[in-house]
């Protein structure tokens, strides 16, 4: 018997715990990061991590802040910044999720959006976007810090 539509399979607080989660172990990666390699090591032609977060950080607080106010600001900063200073953008931003993610209405999930003007989705695909593109420049993360024989944090501890 088929279940009722309305019927979610994940509840919003568990998408952003999960997503917290990630962000958690990216945060780890950036602090085991060298400071003059954030900016400078690459791998393959791929942009140094410090960018990628940067990217991230673009990114996350700027999609949710689009879902609830109808405002969708992309302004990727690429200055270089010392490490300090990229893990405390991270917690304001983590901070600032945290406080639009609260505002979104359960209906908004299923909603059409344009983020950015140029990407549309249903709400719930385009903040699963933000998550796998994190997920993915993580991953560079880890390939670069074992090409510098710096063992990444465990994989599996998002606490």
């Amino acid at each position: 018997m088929a279940q009722n539509s309305a019927m979610s399979f994940i509840q919003p607080e568990a998408v952003l715990s999960h997503w917290q989660g990630h962000r958690r172990l990216t945060r780890r990666l950036i602090e085991a990061f060298p400071d003059d390699q954030l900016y400078t090591f690459s791998v393959g032609g791929m942009r140094p991590f410090g960018l990628l977060a940067q990217e991230m950080l673009a990114m996350t607080v700027p999609m949710v802040k689009g879902i609830v106010t109808g405002e969708w600001d992309y302004d990727e900063d690429k200055t270089p910044r010392p490490k300090q200073d990229m893990l405390r953008l991270w917690d304001e931003a983590t901070e600032q999720l945290n406080t639009y993610w609260a505002k979104i209405r359960p209906e908004q999930f299923a909603q059409q959006a344009v983020a950015f003007g140029q990407y549309p989705g249903a709400v719930h695909d385009l903040i699963l976007y933000v998550i796998d593109n994190e997920i993915h420049h993580r991953g560079q993360g880890y390939v670069y810090l074992r090409s510098l024989d710096i063992e990444p944090p465990p994989f599996p501890d998002r606490s």
